[in-house]
This record gives C-alpha cells, structure tokens and sequence, in this order.
C-alpha cells in the first residue's frame, strides 16, 4: 500500500506524500546508466577496470547453475546484467542481483526445484569493497545456505538500499551494519519458520546509529527476547516511515519508550505475532501512522475503540485474531479509513452499526471492507449503497441471512464482491448490479457436493439482459442463474476464474463462448447442472488449471481438447461417447487427475495414458471400455487411485500394475478380468481399497495382504473363483472394516482370530481412511446392493462371507466384533450352535444366517440388539421356540424362520407344546435363582422345624415328658401292630 518496497504491486490507495518518496528514491540514482525497472541508457563513460575486476572476482565466488551471470564477460561491466554505472564517472553504483523466478506455490514440486535452480549462492567475495560508489545491492531471493552476512557490508559507506530479503544467511547480524550511516532502506526479512539470522545478544545499539533509515523490515527473525529492546533502538530513528516486524514470535510492547522519535513514522507492521490488549500509550500517540497491521495476534474481546486516537489512520488490519461481540459505530477519526480487514475474528450480530457509523461521516473514505470468516447474522442493511467509494466488499463465510439490497448496485466503485458462504434468499434483480460497471470478482451462494433444494437465491433477469461489468472472475454455487446460460453469461468473454457449481442452467452453452475464454481461463467449472448438447470439438486452453464439466447432460464424441497446463479434468457424469483419444498424453501432459467416469465411452485404455508421468487419479468406472489393461502401469510412478470399475475389460492383470508402490485405491470391480492376484501388489504398501469383485479371478487369496499390505481398510474379492482356505494372515488388518469375499469357492473354516480386527472392536481406523477421492462403494447389505457416498463408506462395517463352502461352527470370537453392522454367512456348511452371546453385536443392523446346517436354539440374546433391522435364519436345523422380546417382536415374517421344521413359536404357525422352551442364559441364569431359592428355603423350614420342635422341648418340662410320653405310646401301638401281623402271617402256614 505505502511501501515503497511494493510501490509497484496493485494496491487501492497511494497518496501525493508516497509518490514523494518514490520520486526520492528515483533520485538517489540520478546519473546510472540503467535503470532497475527501466531500460538501458546509453553509457557515457567506460567500466573502470578495477571494478570490472572486483566484480569478476565476487562471480568467481558465486554458484550459478541456471547462468544468470553469463554476460559478466568481456570490458563493458556497466551493460552486464545486474548492474548500472554512473552515466558519467562510470563508477559503479547499483547491483540488483534478485532473484526474479516467481515461485506460484504450484502442485509441481519441479517450480520449486526451478526456483532454486535459478539463486545464486556460495561465498560474498570482498572484493566489493573495491565498489566504493556502490549505493544499492540487492541479493534477494538466492540461496546462500546460511553463511553469516559479511561483516564488510559495514564499510560500504555509500550504501542507501540493501536488501538480503529471503537470501538464506545465517548467524548473528553484524552490528558493522551500524556505519551505513547514509542507508535508507534495510530489509534482512526472512520465513519464520526457515529463519537462520540473529540479532546480536549483546546490545542494539548498532541499530540507533542508522539514523538515515527509512525502511527497517526484520520479518521471520526471533525476538521474542528482544523485541522491546528493538522498539527502543528503533525509537532512535526520527528518519524511520515504514517498520516492518511480521513473524518475530513479540509478545509484548514496552510500556514506555521515553521521548517519541517515532513522530515520522507512517506503516507499522507487526502481524502473526503474540500481542494483546492493552496498548501502550505511545502506541497510542503515533500520530502520522497511516497503516497499522496487527492482523494474526491473540487479541480478543471487543473491537479496541481506542484506535480511534490514531487521527491519520488509513488502513487497519485486525484480521485473524479472536475478537468478538457486536462491530461498534465507527466514528470520528475512524472516518478517515480506506481500508478495514475484521475477517477471520469472532463477531457476531448484525453489521448495522458499523455501516451506520462509517455512513455517518462527511466524506466516506472506506475503499476496502473485509468481515469474511466472522458469525456475522441478520440482512444486509441498505445503507451499504452509501459507501460510495467501496472497491472491495467480502462477507465471505459468515452466517447473513435474507434478501441483498438493492441499494449494493449504487457501489459504482466497486470491483471486489465475495458475498458466497451465507444464508442469503429472495432475488438479485437488473437493479442490484445498474452501476456496478468496475466489477471485476463476483462470489455468491455456497459450493455444495450436490446442489441445495430448493435453491434460496434466484436470478431474475431478463434472458437478454447485458450487465454494465466485464468479470475476470465469477463463482456461483447453489444459486439460481438459469434456467438458460443468459445473455449476461455470454456477455462475460474475459473470464479467468469460472465456477458456476449447480446454478440451474440448462440446454447448450453457445460453442463461441467457450471459444472466447478458452485463451484467458485457467479454472472453469460448470459441473452439477442440467447442461446439454455438444461441446466444441477441438479448443486449447493454454492458460487453464482445471476444467471441470461434470455431472451435466452433455452429449457427443469426447472432446478434443488441449492444454500444457491442466492438472485436474473432470467429465465425469456426462453422455461422452466413442474412445478416449491415443494421444491424450500430448494433448494434457501435465494432468494429475482424471476423472472420465458414468459416460459410454467405448474402444481400450489408450496405453498414453501410462506416459502421464504426474497423474494421481485415474476415474474411468462405468463405461464401456473392453480390452486389456495396458502394460505399462510402470511408467505412472506416483497414481494413488485406479478406478476401471463397470467397464468390459477382460484379459489378466499386468504384472506392472504393481510396480507404482504409492498406489492407494485399486477398484476394478464388475469386469472380466481373469488369472490369479498379481504378486507385484506385494509391492502396493500404501493400499488401502482393494475391490475385485465381480470378475473371473482365480487362485487362492494371497496371504501377503495381511502381511505385506497392513493398511487395507476394504477388501471385496466378491463374485470370483476363488479356491482355498480364509488366510488367517488377514486378521493382521488392523484398519479392515469392509470385508467382502462372498460367490466364490472357499473352504475350510471361519478364522477364530477375527477378533484381531480392531476396526471392528474398537475403531481403530485413524487418518489411514481418509479417503481424498470421491468414491463410490457397492456394498452387499439388508440382501440388496446399496449404494455408499464416500463420507457414509467409511461408517459401514461388513463382513460378508456368504455362497461360499465354508464348514464348521461360527467362532465365538466374531461376537468380539462390537462395531459391527452386517454380518452374512449364508449359503455355506456351517454347522453347531449359534454362538449365545451374539446380542453383544449391539450396534448389528444386518444378520444372514440363512442355508447352512446350523442347529439348536436361537439365543434370546439377539433381541438386545436394538439396530437389528435384517434377520434370516431360514433353512438351518434350529428347534425350539423362537425367542421374544425387544428388537425380534417387530420381525413378523416368517420366512426368515422357514426350513426349520423344529421350530415354532411366533411368527410360525406351528404352535409350541408346554415343554417347548430355549433355554439362553437369561433363562439358566432363572433356573440359578429357582435352585437358590430352594436351598435356601429347605435351609430355613430344617432350622424353623428343628428349633421349633426341640427348642420348646428343652424349655418347657411339661411338654418334654408329654411328648416323650406320645412318642412312647405311638411306639408300642406300632410294635403291637407288627406282632398281630407276625401272627397271623404264621398261622397261615
């Protein structure tokens, strides 16, 4: 904004005093025969041999590998590049050796590598000494790995500009620096988090000396310790206009810094450091600033009022901090900004108030008005239009709701308008955008996977309408622009951003729109709307990132389109036809992602695409492709996703599809492929989706994929040939929560160490499943295929093991799996009991137990599980009565009891006999307490019996002797008895 630095960068506002100061700096250099931004001169005197040589000697010292310094050759210094000479001593007196390469934080880490191709470094040869007329030296943006700035710099009296800036020394600062006595630019800045430079430990004072200094910028450098005895020695420089401290980890401000030199001082930059309220009382009192930037700090409660003070105040950052409450009326002093950024605090309510004030003031200033990423609620007030000068307006990611204004098509100035990420209704009308003939960047609505309905926010324009503005940039989602792609759209032919992400168009996009932009965009999405007809058969677009047309209605042949620089392609969805071009490699070399997927695209994979040597994401499902699959997989050294599921491949697997060992999901379900697993998958240790299913594979299971592929989250061989034993290796997979190996031809038993599983015992899926592509997954759940999202995939728990010819019991260790949600062993030869505890599966939604040879009762444990929505047991040797209770009373079919003569009970109709019962572990656990009751009722009538008998007989004489008297009778009536018996008996005989 003021920096001279940056004079040269688009900003909003430079006032009379700033164009002052570059025409200073324009006249330290009057007489050079180049200029730094401008052309060569012609030169009047020669190169004087003796700096000619000083300068061949710093070359010497230097590393150049991309060669800038080729034409330090020859007698003529003052034309090689880099430096200007006096026009007419011919004294050398500027070396701009910056860095230039512009490094645009691509994908590619070959720009990086490019970048550091083009720095010099190695050693600073003193030889510059020899320069004694050297004012600006500029070593900017190289790589000099450290080395300590030489401490000779101290002796080049006449410099004016140094600037090391993101150079890469290391080591303390050299206080030497102090005696450029006549410097009035120093920026040693560096990134924080790459930072080797130091402060001296001992004292400052170097730093007061520097008394001609107008630009200081120390960004990245550590002063945490420091940083108020900085403020001190920078307090000493009444020349100083512009202090740059960003990223130096400042916690505090002193509290006094004793008589204020800093009166000149008009830019203060301490962003993305620690500071909080309160400040100070000479912050307070610098009276000249114009741009106070303290975006990044750890403020917070209220909007600090007491900025106001700062009469001269332009341009106030307090971004990225945590402020929050109600933004107050801005009056006053605060009538003087141009720009205000609040974005990314925490202020909620509605912004009346601050429009309020900033209306409020006689002349309304504000150029720039930033409140994205806040909890901003309620309309937009129509007291926006008043901001007359407004050029920039972000409501961007805030929580606004209602109608837009019309009063926003008074904003003649405007250029910038983010209002995408709110809650807005109603309609945008011809009125909202009458004057707005600057706009340039219009954002609006929110970009969803899929389109919200009803859609809230609606254009109603007429179809011919042409709006007064020409967009370089228009993102739309979720908002209502067609139902036609408008006259207003055909309008906008200088488009570089497009994203019109589910807007509602519909019918064909005119093919010379296309043309029109092709040259200028370099991200055009049009995907999730209803567009059809064709696509203009062949386009470059030589500029563009990203093309995104998916998920539309659109017609015709694949196009053949072009691009040097395309990394993303995305026409997925569509109704392309015909093959994929031979030459897709020549036509988008450098794509990362291509996602051709839900077309009918016919003819083979075209072996090019195995010469995308950066290409990640390769999306080809469904279609028609045939053939096999190209042999080439080596080449494609980094692809994290195959995806060639739903196509009519055949043919075996390439041994080469192995080799990429970054290879992350492998789909290529529902084909014909055929052979057995290709050992070189061995190789694949970062796989974590694999899906056969539905070919003609053959073989064994590899037992590798437990041992050599641990980070398998999803294993579905279903619908194979598959022979052989489960591996008891796959129980290693701690991160399986998908595993689906039914229609196949396996025997042997079910592995007991399922419960090694940890997935599915207690969640152990981690950062391994989050998945970066957008999939689909075809589950076999509830008996029918159902269709998972990406988000919802990873949620589901599955084991399916079903039409295979698995023998044996079920283990008792599968009721350790408590995550579960499906589970189906149906269609095998499992036999015994199921296991009784199986209501421990409390989250089970699914359980197919159906055509085995199971036998005994049905637990009544299983109606504690309360998510059980799917049950068959049919055609199994189960008896008894079927359980009740809970979850198994709303099951009221009977066919998922059928072919099971013994049982019965509801919902059969075979009624159950008196014995009929099953006997679970509820009901043993009954039969426990009868027995306990027993015993303890027996115990208590023997001591209740015997005390009540003896007990009174002990006590009580008279009743002693009655009953011994009783007994006595009773006794000889018994042996009288038995003698008459005896008699009688005798005299028969």
């Amino acid at each position: 904004m003021y920096s001279f630095a940056n004079s040269f960068s688009s900003n909003f506002h430079l006032n009379i005093f700033h164009y002052f100061l570059l025409f200073f700096l324009a006249s330290l250099f009057p007489h050079t025969s180049k200029l730094c931004f401008g052309d060569a001169l012609p030169s009047v005197a020669p190169c004087i041999d003796e700096e000619r040589r000083a300068l061949l000697a710093f070359k010497q010292d230097l590393t150049d590998p991309s060669g800038r310094l080729s034409s330090w050759a020859g007698q003529h210094c003052c034309q090689w590049k880099g430096i200007s000479c006096n026009n007419k001593t011919g004294h050398v007196e500027m070396m701009n050796l910056r860095n230039t390469y512009t490094y645009t934080l691509s994908v590619f880490d070959a720009e990086w590598d490019e970048m550091e191709h083009s720095s010099l470094g190695g050693k600073i040869n003193p030889s510059l000494l020899s320069l004694k007329h050297l004012n600006y030296l500029d070593l900017s943006r190289n790589d000099f790995h450290g080395i300590p700035i030489p401490k000779f710099f101290g002796q080049l009296k006449s410099l004016r500009y140094l600037n090391l800036s993101y150079a890469s020394f290391g080591g303390e600062i050299p206080p030497q620096l102090g005696n450029l006595s006549n410097l009035n630019y120093l920026d040693l800045s560096e990134e924080s988090d790459y930072s080797l430079l130091e402060l001296p430990s001992n004292t400052l004072n170097w730093l007061s000396n520097l008394s001609s200094l107008k630009y200081l910028n120390l960004e990245g450098l550590d002063l945490n310790k420091t940083g108020e005895s900085l403020l001190h020695a920078v307090n000493m420089l009444p020349s100083l206009l512009e202090l740059h401290l960003p990223a130096c980890q400042i916690e505090s401000l002193p509290l006094s810094l004793g008589n204020i030199s800093l009166k000149s001082l008009l830019i203060l930059d301490m962003s993305y450091n620690d500071l909080q309220f309160p400040f100070p009382e000479w912050f307070l009192n610098l009276a000249n600033l114009r741009k106070l930037d303290l975006r990044g700090n750890s403020f917070s409660g209220a909007f600090p009022l007491e900025l106001g003070r700062l009469k001269s105040l332009e341009h106030l950052d307090l971004s990225f901090n945590a402020l929050e409450g109600q933004i107050p009326k801005l009056a006053g002093n605060f009538c003087n900004l141009k720009i205000l950024n609040l974005a990314s605090n925490k202020f909620d309510g509605g912004i009346q108030d601050l429009l309020g004030g900033l209306t409020s003031c006689l002349n309304t200033n504000l150029e720039s008005l930033d409140l994205s990423s806040n909890m901003l609620q309620r309309e937009l007030p129509a007291s926006l239009g008043m901001l007359h000068n407004l050029q920039y307006f972000s409501l961007y990611n805030n929580e606004m709701n209602g109608s837009i204004p019309e009063s926003l098509g008074q904003l003649s100035q405007l250029t910038h308008l983010d209002l995408s990420l709110n809650s807005w209704g109603g309609f945008l009308t011809e009125a909202h955008f009458t004057n707005l003939t600057r706009l340039k960047y219009f954002a609006l609505g929110k970009v969803t996977p899929y389109p919200i309905l009803p859609i809230p926010l609606i254009f109603n324009v007429s179809y011919e309408w042409v709006p007064p503005f020409m967009l370089h940039t228009i993102n739309i989602g979720n908002c209502q622009v067609g139902p036609t792609f408008g006259a207003w759209l055909q309008s906008q032919t200088e488009l570089a951003f497009v994203k019109l992400h589910g807007a509602g168009i519909s019918g064909a996009i005119p093919e010379d729109w296309f043309s029109k932009i092709s040259s200028k965009v370099y991200y055009l999405d049009l995907s999730h709307n209803q567009i059809t007809g064709n696509l203009p058969l062949q386009l470059k677009f030589p500029n563009a990132l990203i093309l995104d047309l998916s998920h539309n209605q659109i017609h015709g042949p694949f196009p053949l389109w072009s691009s040097d620089n395309v990394i993303r392609l995305e026409l997925e969805t569509n109704s392309f036809f015909g093959p994929i071009p031979m030459n897709l490699d020549q036509r988008f070399p450098q794509l990362v992602a291509l996602y051709l997927s839900e077309n009918h695209l016919s003819g083979t994979i075209p072996l090019s695409i195995c010469n995308l040597k950066n290409l990640l994401v390769l999306s080809l499902r469904s279609n028609e492709l045939s053939g096999n699959f190209p042999q080439a997989w080596s080449l494609l050294q980094e692809i994290w996703v195959i995806d060639v599921a739903y196509n009519n491949l055949s043919g075996k697997l390439p041994n080469s599809i192995g080799v990429p060992g970054s290879l992350f999901m492998l789909k290529i379900n529902n084909n014909n492929l055929s052979g057995e697993i290709p050992l070189s998958l061995q190789n694949c240790t970062s796989l974590r989706h694999i899906d056969l299913g539905n070919n003609r594979f053959t073989g064994t299971i590899p037992s590798w994929i437990g041992s050599n592929v641990p980070l398998v989250s999803i294993l579905r061989l279903r619908s194979n040939f598959f022979t052989g034993h489960i591996p008891q290796q796959l129980c290693n997979l701690g991160y399986l929560h998908i595993l689906d190996l039914a229609h196949n031809n396996i025997s042997g038993t079910i592995p007991k160490c399922l419960n090694h599983l940890s997935a599915l015992t207690h969640g152990n899926l981690s950062a391994y499943d989050l998945y970066s592509y957008y999939d689909q997954q075809t589950s076999v759940v509830k008996v029918t295929e159902l269709e998972y999202q990406a988000q919802t995939l990873m949620l589901v728990k599955s084991i399916d093991l079903s039409s295979n010819s698995l023998e044996g019991e079920i283990p008792e260790e599968i009721c350790s799996l408590l995550l579960l949600h499906s589970l189906n062993l149906s269609k095998n030869q499992l036999s015994g009991n199921i296991p009784s505890n199986i209501g421990s599966l409390q989250l089970l939604e699914v359980l197919d137990l159906s055509l085995n040879r199971l036998s005994g009762w049905i637990p009544q444990s299983l109606s504690s599980s309360t998510f059980l929505s799917h049950l068959n047991l049919s055609y199994n040797n189960l008896t008894g009565r079927i359980p009740s209770g809970n979850q198994l009373q709303t099951f009221t079919d009977p066919s998922i009891y059928v072919g099971n003569p013994s049982l019965c009970g509801v919902p059969l109709s075979t009624k159950c006999s008196e014995d009929d019962h099953t006997p679970t572990k509820d009901n043993d656990h009954e039969d426990t307490n009868d027995k306990l009751w027993f015993y303890i009722s027996m115990t208590l009538g023997f001591i209740i019996g015997f005390w009540g008998v003896c007990g009174t007989l002990l006590v009580k004489k008279s009743w002693r002797y009655a009953y011994f008297g009783w007994f006595d009778d009773i006794k000889d009536k018994v042996m009288l008895a038995i003698a008459l018996k005896m008699a009688r008996t005798q005299r028969k005989f």
